[in-house]
């Protein structure tokens, strides 16, 4: 790793000047403890008449203030605290994205589902990676990379593949707004359960929390 926790320390006491906002503390945390890759992301704009535009210029944008720049530097795991600052510097205002399908795949279910399911998950011990709430009500489990692609057939294999469930993966070429990034103009993005040393660099199967959230969903709009 390029930098260790007494230097995550360091930039919030704010020693580190070109790292004291809350978007480049966070960027310097994910490459550099996490190991997780970062790309610089688009913003939302207040427009007039209450309309929200994006950074990147885009008339038509599909998702305001929700894809990466296409200029941005993608930092990768183990940046040091130094390059994670300039390279931000470099795009002021950015969102803080994480590339799907690399460290870790996501489960996208509804976020008192998801809620439910963790404090479940949590009674019976099994093993959880971080897990994130966005402002528009969606809980964000990390889980193992394969996940999406295999989810088609886990469900099928435990019985819930039928059933309607509101529960989405996201995978490889997919991207997340990462706490404490704006989400497209709505709010900003929280963690439910914060990432650590053991979580990130290694979150659960799937198929171990699968039972659990497909329950809790299913049950959520029975």
């Amino acid at each position: 790793m390029g930098f260790t926790i007494g230097g995550i320390r360091e930039i919030r006491s704010g020693t580190r000047r070109r790292a004291r906002s809350p978007e480049s503390t966070a960027v310097a945390e994910y490459t550099g403890l996490w190991g997780w890759d970062v790309v610089p992301g688009a913003r939302a704009v207040r427009a007039g008449g209450g309309r929200t535009e994006c950074s990147c210029g885009a008339a038509d944008c599909p998702s305001p203030g929700a894809h990466p720049l296409g200029h941005g530097l993608e930092l990768a795991a183990g940046a040091t605290l130094e390059k994670a600052a300039a390279a931000w510097a470099e795009t002021p205002g950015a969102a803080v994205l994480l590339p799907v399908g690399r460290s870790f795949d996501i489960l996208d279910v509804p976020e008192a589902a998801g809620r439910c399911a963790l404090a479940r998950l949590e009674r019976m011990g099994l093993p959880l990676g971080p897990v994130a709430a966005t402002p528009t009500g969606r809980a964000l489990f990390f889980v193992a990379p394969g996940a999406a692609a295999d989810l088609p057939g886990l469900l099928y294999r435990t019985g819930w593949d039928d059933t309607g469930l509101d529960l989405r993966p996201l995978g490889d070429g997919d991207h997340i707004t990462a706490p404490p990034s704006d989400l497209g103009g709505r709010g900003p993005m929280r963690w439910l359960r914060p990432p650590t040393l053991e979580s990130a660099g290694c979150p659960p199967q799937a198929r171990l929390l699968l039972g659990t959230l497909a329950y809790v969903c299913h049950r959520s709009v029975g």
